[in-house]
């Protein structure tokens, strides 16, 4: 370690520059998209650029929605590029890419390299059934060979990006001590486990003394990569708290994010009703401005759920919102609520 950075000797990129520990936002398919970053960046970190640490800066790391390498390696390129947005308030940031085809992966690598991203991530854990049925995400867990191939692919095709990996415990049971050490193999620049099997879902907790046993492995490798732990955590103490306890390099949250763009400011104080139902419309704004005749407004309703909730009269208020076609609806719900 020097001066609070991470000093892997075969780190590349950004990677080198994270102050320790660090923390990310995961890949989530029509959760984690532009606006939601876009507010996330603002409420998390107040125009500033990253500090580490959960110091009122993070995310350290920002990852986009997964994109099928398939489909950004055809024709239909145009109908899946609104994935791979980003600004500059939202870096560094990651592009996530699954498939299974060596070439597409390949070919699709070096198209997002030319975007300006600052890493790509390889998903070999999604358990979705539309990705498992083309072999890809947690599917290749089961052919490491494969999975392998995908991987060298990516790094082949990145012109120098690093490539990390986001993967989970095992297919059908755990199976690191064998799935790990082949995935170093090849030249990773970072692993995020997820502490499940994809068979587990997210139907169980998260397994920390596994993915304690993961880093590990990868210490024992020789391999100086960071690992990055995920599964359940629901604040920057907790995150905190597993860092201590695992050895992990830095901890990637998913659906404690719901609801609380401010999560990785540490200083952040409890926002009031109002001020949550102002980001809401702020958040549904953004959506509809940049996702109008390309998603359904119905995506925000997730959001809605995790929005409106913990105070008088949120069922009630939750259940018009889901009725709410635009943004111009949520707009009269809201400041009919809150007397705007």
């Amino acid at each position: 370690m020097n001066n609070g950075k991470i000093n892997f000797k075969n780190a590349h990129g950004f990677w080198q520059k994270l102050p320790r520990p660090f923390f990310c936002l995961a890949p989530m398919a029509e959760v984690t998209d532009f606006p939601f970053r876009e507010i996330i960046a603002k409420y998390s970190r107040h125009g500033n650029p990253p500090v580490g640490g959960g110091g009122g800066g993070g995310p350290d790391i920002f990852w986009t929605e997964f994109v099928s390498a398939d489909g950004l390696d055809s024709r239909g390129r145009d109908k899946l590029v609104h994935n791979l947005k980003f600004s500059k308030k939202q870096k560094p940031i990651v592009a996530q890419l699954f498939g299974a085809k060596p070439e597409s992966m390949r070919r699709a690598v070096a198209y997002v390299a030319t975007l300006g991203f600052d890493g790509i991530d390889i998903n070999l854990g999604c358990p979705d059934r539309s990705v498992q049925k083309q072999g890809a995400g947690a599917a290749l867990i089961k052919t490491p060979k494969l999975a392998r191939e995908v991987v060298r692919a990516a790094i082949e095709g990145a012109n120098g990006l690093p490539v990390s990996v986001k993967t989970r415990l095992g297919y059908n049971k755990v199976e690191i001590e064998t799935w790990i050490p082949e995935l170093l193999k090849e030249d990773i620049s970072a692993l995020i486990i997820h502490g499940r099997t994809k068979k587990e879902m997210s139907l169980v907790p998260a397994h920390w003394d596994l993915i304690k046993r993961v880093v590990e492995l990868v210490r024992a490798s020789g391999k100086d990569i960071p690992v990055i732990g995920n599964g359940d955590v629901q604040n920057l103490a907790e995150a905190k708290a597993r860092i201590q306890e695992t050895g992990c390099d830095g901890i990637m949250f998913g659906r404690a994010i719901f609801g609380k763009p401010w999560l990785f400011d540490a200083k952040a104080k409890v926002p009031s009703v109002k001020d949550k139902l102002r980001v809401l419309l702020e958040h549904s704004k953004l959506f509809e401005k940049e996702f109008s005749g390309v998603k359904n407004f119905a995506v925000m309703k997730k959001h809605y759920k995790a929005y409106v909730s913990g105070f008088d009269g949120a069922k009630e208020l939750r259940t018009e919102l889901m009725n709410a076609v635009d943004y111009k609806e949520v707009e009269k719900i809201i400041k009919n609520y809150i007397h705007l």
